[in-house]
Formats: C-alpha cells, structure tokens, sequence
C-alpha cells in the first residue's frame, strides 16, 4: 500500500535514504565506519547528519531544532534503521532531551537540547543490577548534603553513557508510601568524580554500560523537574520511547525483508530462483502483509500523539513497540533461515541483523512486560 506523506515528509525520507546510500551504502563503509561492527556510533557520522538539522528533528527551534512531532520522529527513525545508520546514541538522546524539554530548567534546556541538536549525545540510566522491569525496586542513593546530593551505586544496562555528555540518572531520594514514591532525575556529567563507566560486551558490540557512583557530588541545580517525582515524570514519557523503538525495529524489518527478497530472487536451486517454490514464496507473502500491519500501526499511533501530545497511548504505544519488535526479530531469523549458509556470514549481513533485532524485545520494556501493559487497558 502506498504510503501518504506530504512533500515535505516525502523530501526527508528521500533526503535520509539517499545520505545513508551515499555514506553508509556498503558493508565496507559500515565496517570502517564502527570498526567492523564493534561501535554501533559514529560520531563524525552523527556530526553530518547534525548540520543538515536532523537530529534537531523534535527540538524545539528556540533550542536551534525543528520542532517537529512523533510522525517526523518515527520516519526519520526508520529510514536511518534501513540505511543502517551507525549512530546508535540517537535514541536515548532523544528520550532524555524529552525529558529536559519537559522539566529542565532553562540552563539545563539550553546545555542540553542546544547540544542535541549540534551532535552532542545524551544517555538516561535507570535499570540496577536488581532493578530492570520493576524500576520501582531500583537502591542507587542520592543523599542529601550541604549545596547538592551524594550519589552512591550502581547503575546497568547505560546505553551510550560512554559516548554521552550528561547521564540523566534516576535514583532514590527518600522513601514512600509507594515504591515509586522518592525518585528524582538527575543531570549527571558523564565526566564527574565519583562516577566510574564501565563497558559491557554485548552481541551488537559496545552499547551498553555499567556505572559505579562513590560519593559522587551534584549539586541542586543538577535535579531535573522536582524531587521525589521522576516516576510520574517518566511516565510521561512513555509514548516516546515505545515509539522510537518500534519505528527503529519497522526500519530494520524492512531491511531484512528486502535484503531476504534480493537474495531469493537471485539465488538458484534445481534449476530455478529459490523465491518461486512456494513454501519460500508464501513466507515472503507472511512477511510482506505483517510489515503493511506494523506500517500502518505506527502511522496511525504517531499521528494520534502528534494531535494529543500531552496523553499518554499507553495500550497503542505498547502495541507498536510489541509488534514491531517481535516481528522484526522474526524476519531477520526466517531470512537468515531462507539464505542459508549464507545468511550466517558476515558478507552478506543478515547475521548483523538478526543480532541487532534479538535484544529489541527486551529493552524498553520486553514483549512481556508489554503485553501485560496492554491486558492492564482492558481491566485485566
């Protein structure tokens, strides 16, 4: 189904397209661009797309972005997804720039959303060793002292902190009635003393970190919104992250379906392309309807949000990032089934997309959690 854009969504999709054919194009220039697949971020990379305005994309322009909404956001997403784009460090920066925009103070607007919008990278850290989906179990301290807060404990799972300018950490501020109750957001320098960042190896290379705080010292100005009240406040936040998941995981399905399709109408066997045997022709057909589903779905949530930016879409925002992960973990595996030998080397890539699809249905919230989010919206 053809999709509706206006010319001006049309001109960005085109214009993305055609930056990551000519910049990123080749497996060649993807592997000297993160280092043969061991850094999924390159700065210089993130810079060039920075001075064409796109990662300014959801600023607002008083902060020298575009101002633009969800719908933008998510074509934007998911062209650099099909183009496999290296810069990894996009999404949580804009999940924190959301949340600065929203409850920063105008110092920490200004250093923040100035700096995404030139290139600068941003991380938020949540997750504890004994706290991932029940955030509300996370013990990472910040006490109150004389000018500020003393940080002690760790962190896990820190996407891009290591590439990052600011963490925005949530930690425990006191205790209450609930256990969401006494979180609050800090704007962390990812520089400060005190703060050790520690890289975890993982199959997609070095995303993820653990950070260590030993009395580490921020003072009042550093606390984003008010004390006590991160777990509201990241609550409302919940439509974007579920949606740059989902519209990062639509782009990477479509890559792995037509780099599945290319190969099956190429390559053959018993005297004929491989594609026209029907049990290979009807997976294809599966495949192309669901990816028309998934479209469809994150469209039609985006425009919702852009016309209620201030509700929170938790069952639809769910389903898009359910749907579109779990499927395109399912695509890269039946193209790596359907290619074979070759869909397990590293020459032709699917391996690469099969790895970088897997964890999708666990962070952000896994499938499971997801599903339960979305029972909850029908009072079960």
């Amino acid at each position: 189904m053809p999709r509706v854009l206006t010319d001006e969504r049309r001109d960005l999709v085109k214009a993305v397209g055609d930056f990551c054919r000519r910049e990123c194009g080749t497996k060649e220039q993807r592997d000297k661009l993160t280092e043969g697949g061991r850094e999924p971020h390159n700065q210089k990379l993130y810079e060039k797309m920075a001075e064409l305005g796109w990662l300014g994309i959801v600023v607002p322009e008083e902060y020298g972005g575009a101002g633009l909404g969800m719908a933008d956001l998510c074509l934007f997403l998911e062209e650099t997804a099909y183009g496999l784009a290296p810069i990894s460090g996009f999404s949580t920066t804009v999940i924190a720039a959301a949340a600065y925009d929203k409850f920063g103070t105008e110092e920490q607007k200004r250093v923040v959303l100035e700096g995404v919008a030139g290139g600068r990278v941003e991380a938020i850290s949540m997750s504890e060793p004994g706290a991932g989906s029940d955030v509300g179990a996370l013990i990472c301290r910040a006490d109150r002292t004389d000018g500020g807060y003393v940080i002690n404990g760790q962190k896990t799972w820190c996407s891009n902190a290591h590439i990052a300018d600011h963490i925005l950490l949530i930690a425990r501020t006191s205790h209450g009635a609930s256990k969401h109750d006494g979180l609050t957001q800090f704007m962390v320098p990812s520089d400060v003393d005190g703060l050790e960042i520690r890289g975890i190896d993982t199959m997609g290379g070095r995303e993820v970190n653990d950070l260590y705080f030993t009395d580490c010292f921020v003072p009042d100005s550093a606390v984003v919104g008010a004390p006590d009240q991160a777990w509201p406040q990241l609550m409302s936040g919940l439509n974007l992250e579920r949606m740059i998941l989902a519209a990062l995981m639509l782009g990477t399905a479509r890559r792995a379906f037509d780099d599945t399709l290319q190969y099956v109408r190429q390559r053959e066997q018993f005297g004929r392309p491989i594609g026209s045997f029907q049990v290979l022709k009807h997976r294809i057909a599966d495949m192309a309807t669901e990816l028309e589903c998934a479209r469809l779905l994150v469209d039609d949530v985006a425009a919702a949000i852009d016309a209620e930016p201030g509700r929170v879409f938790a069952r639809e925002a769910s389903m898009a990032k359910l749907k579109c992960t779990e499927l395109a973990k399912h695509v890269a595996l039946e193209g790596m089934q359907m290619m074979g030998g070759y869909g397990y080397a590293t020459e032709y890539g699917m391996e690469a997309l099969l790895r970088s699809t897997v964890v999708s249905t666990v962070y952000g919230g896994t499938s499971e959690i997801q599903r339960d989010i979305i029972g909850r919206t029908y009072g079960l």
